[in-house]
């Protein structure tokens, strides 16, 4: 899939699942969970044991039209050579390596490098970020959203960190084209309960849906 589709399908749908775990198979059954609340946006991170694998398993597994395979925590340009060939459609880092994005941006593979402050949102846009990741969101709030896109309005921002079903909205209506969710998505992981993954899933994707519903 061409690197303009995952975009336009990963701003579509608003959520992307940040996945990290034990292990592969709690990994997997995280993926299942966000899968099965209509998240198509998942970040598998290499802080997962066989993330490899697992990335190369879920791109097999599910057409780039229902599941969009991203890497996470991707800090160098031969880990993420490494993902693309497994089948990552997108690559998320949690600071900017320019080569990295270098290596995407010569595959065509979207990429989305790390910032928190006005000129890291600026060094990963003139690098090439196709998006650029507001990591960690819960230091600032959604109203680092609009701090940044006040000199910089053409930004594409997408926040991590502390991003909830409760405040969800709040960053898309504060300008964010996206939301990265963690362990407020996936804390049930720890107990067990896959099901309460599936609930803050959807309400988080009703949540983005509603926001941008009332911006027009």
């Amino acid at each position: 899939m061409k690197k303009e589709k995952v975009l336009e399908l990963l701003k579509a749908s608003g959520v992307v699942a940040v996945i990290r775990g034990d292990n592969e198979e709690q990994a997997m059954k995280i993926i299942e969970s966000c899968i099965k609340a209509g998240i198509i946006g998942i970040e598998i991170t290499f802080t997962v044991p066989g993330a490899l694998k697992l990335i190369e398993k879920v791109a097999k597994q599910y057409r780039p039209e229902e599941v969009l395979t991203g890497a996470g925590t991707v800090l160098d340009p031969e880990t993420a050579r490494a993902a693309i060939l497994a089948g990552a459609n997108f690559v998320v880092s949690p600071c900017l390596n320019v080569d990295t994005v270098k290596l995407c941006n010569r595959y065509q593979i979207a990429c989305m490098p790390s910032a928190m402050t006005i000129k890291e949102v600026v060094d990963c846009m003139e690098a090439g970020a196709d998006i650029v990741k507001i990591f960690p969101g819960n230091l600032f709030g959604p109203q680092i959203i609009k701090s940044i896109l006040g000199p910089l309005p053409y930004a594409q921002l997408m926040p991590t960190g502390g991003v909830n079903a409760g405040n969800a909205a709040e960053w898309i209506k504060a300008g964010a084209v996206a939301v990265g969710a963690g362990s407020d998505l996936t804390a049930g992981a720890n107990t067990g309960d896959y099901e309460s993954i599936v609930k803050i899933g959807k309400e988080m994707i009703n949540a983005v849906a509603q926001a941008r519903a009332k911006k027009f």
